[in-house]
C-alpha cells in the first residue's frame, strides 16, 4: 500500500511539472484589424475615407506589408482592403478576408498554439514596431495575431471621434469545432447568444479573453446563400454612442442610406450600411437600452 502511494505521488508530481512546463496563453486584448475585399479601390476609398471618415494609413506596418489600401480606425485598429485573392492562406470569406487580434506576446502565443496542435505560420515583423503570425481556424478562416511595440497602457486614441471595431461576424457551419478553437484553446468567453426566434440561436457572440471585442458566429446560413446574404453575414461592427448621431454624420458625409436605425434582438440600437462590395458595416450602440431576447449578457459591454 505504501509503495502504491509513493508511485501515485510520483506520477502526480510529474503531471504537475509537465503542466508547469506547458506554454501559457498570453493576453488577447481585442480586434486589431480586419481585411475586407475590394474589387474597385476607387469606390472603396470613397466609402471608407469620405463616407465613414477614416484617414488612410501612413505607418510603417502598412508600407512593409505593401497593402493596396488601409484606413486608420484608431491607434490600435485599422481596416485593410485587398483584392479577392488573399496574400496568404485561404480567405475567411469573399467579404471578410481575415481578422487580426492584438496580443501581448506574439511569440509566446505562437508557441502556445503549436503546443495545442494548431497550424501556425512563421513569425514575422519589422524591427521594433510590430510582429505577427497567422493561423487557420476549423472553418478555414484566416486569423492573425499581432503584437505592437507600444504597451496598451501607453496608448492614447489618436482619433477620439472615430468609432472602434467592436466585433467581426462570419459564417460558421460547425459550431462544436469552432467553439473548441475559440473557447477551449484561445480562451474566448460567451457574451450573448440569440436568434430571430427565442428558442433558436442564429448568432453567438464570443468575447476575447482579455477585452470586450468579440467574434460573432453567424449560424444557420444556407449553403446556397447569394452574395447579398453573405455580405450581411460576413460583417464588422463599429461602436456608436448614439445611433441617431451616427446616422446624421453619415448623411452629412454624403451617404445614401438604404435602412433606418433599428432595435436589435440584443436590445442595442443598430444601423446597417454596405460598402461597394456588399460587405455590411454595422453601427451598434455600446450598451443595450432594453432587455435582450433569448439570453442575458454574460460579459462586460465595450466602451467608447
Amino acid at each position: 500500500m505504501k509503495r502504491s502511494a509513493l508511485l501515485l505521488a510520483a506520477l502526480l508530481s510529474c503531471s504537475v511539472a509537465a503542466d508547469s512546463d506547458a506554454p501559457k496563453r498570453p493576453r488577447i486584448t481585442g480586434i486589431a484589424a480586419v481585411t475586407l475585399v475590394s474589387t474597385d479601390f476607387g469606390k472603396s476609398r470613397y466609402f471608407y475615407h469620405v463616407l465613414l471618415g477614416f484617414p488612410e494609413c501612413q505607418d510603417e506596418m502598412s508600407r512593409q506589408e505593401m497593402m493596396p489600401m488601409c484606413f486608420v480606425v484608431s491607434d490600435r485598429q485599422r481596416i485593410s482592403l485587398e483584392s479577392d485573392t488573399p496574400i496568404e492562406g485561404p480567405p475567411l470569406s469573399k467579404f471578410l478576408l481575415d481578422v487580426a487580434f492584438a496580443t501581448s506576446d506574439a511569440n509566446s502565443l505562437r508557441s502556445y498554439l503549436k503546443a495545442k496542435g494548431v497550424k501556425v505560420s512563421e513569425l514575422r515583423g519589422y524591427q521594433w514596431a510590430w510582429k505577427d503570425f497567422t493561423a487557420i481556424d476549423p472553418e478555414g478562416h484566416l486569423i492573425r495575431f499581432v503584437q505592437f511595440a507600444m504597451p496598451e497602457s501607453q496608448k492614447s486614441d489618436a482619433h477620439p471621434h472615430r468609432m472602434p471595431i467592436i466585433h467581426a461576424g462570419f459564417v460558421v457551419r460547425e459550431r462544436t469545432a469552432t467553439d473548441h478553437f475559440y473557447k477551449d484553446i484561445l480562451g474566448f468567453r460567451p457574451y450573448w447568444h440569440g436568434g430571430m426566434k427565442d428558442d433558436k440561436d442564429d448568432w453567438v457572440a464570443m468575447q476575447v479573453p482579455d477585452g470586450t471585442d468579440w467574434v460573432e458566429y453567424m449560424l444557420n446560413v444556407s449553403p446556397n446563400a447569394d452574395k447579398k446574404e453573405l455580405g450581411v453575414m460576413n460583417h464588422i461592427a463599429l461602436g456608436a454612442t448614439d445611433i441617431q448621431a451616427a446616422k446624421a454624420q453619415l448623411l452629412k458625409n454624403g451617404a445614401k442610406l438604404t435602412e433606418d436605425p433599428q432595435m436589435g434582438r440584443d436590445g442595442k440600437w443598430q444601423l446597417n450600411v454596405y460598402d461597394p462590395d456588399f460587405t455590411r458595416i454595422e453601427f451598434m450602440e455600446f450598451t443595450p437600452v432594453q432587455k435582450p431576447c433569448c439570453s442575458d449578457f454574460a460579459g462586460p459591454h465595450p466602451k467608447p
